[in-house]
């Protein structure tokens, strides 16, 4: 076998390595775009769920892939990570800035935020 054949042999394997590669990649990102889509198809149906068991399974399917509802009560108001909907005066000083309830469930994605809760909030009197 001479040197050029070896050679192309080689190369000929760099290329198909290169295909699978770009291949695995396009194939990949599908995926994640049809799981983004999937995902927000879940919420919208949350959203619009009567029925609390629908909304537990829809909860339960959604956290078994990572995506978690985010319920913050009894936390202390965040503005980078809840949105308020309204206050509630409460005469309890140390409740100040403290969820009172959730309005809107919020939900992430492994972490990262996919919709902020929207709260209502303790005020002090």
């Amino acid at each position: 076998m001479s040197g050029t054949e070896q050679g192309g042999a080689a190369s000929d394997h760099a290329v198909e390595t290169t295909l699978e590669t770009t291949i695995a990649d396009e194939l990949l990102d599908q995926a994640l775009a049809e799981r983004r889509a999937l995902v927000q198809l879940c919420l919208y149906a949350l959203d619009r769920a009567r029925s609390a068991g629908v909304v537990e399974r829809l909860e339960e399917g959604l956290a078994a892939i990572g995506v978690t509802a985010l319920r913050p009560d009894g936390e202390r108001f965040d503005p980078s990570r809840h949105e308020a909907g309204g206050t509630l005066p409460t005469p309890d000083a140390s409740l100040d800035g403290v969820v009172a309830e959730t309005e809107v469930v919020g939900f992430a994605d492994r972490g990262r935020t996919l919709r902020a809760p929207v709260v209502t909030v303790y005020t002090a009197r």
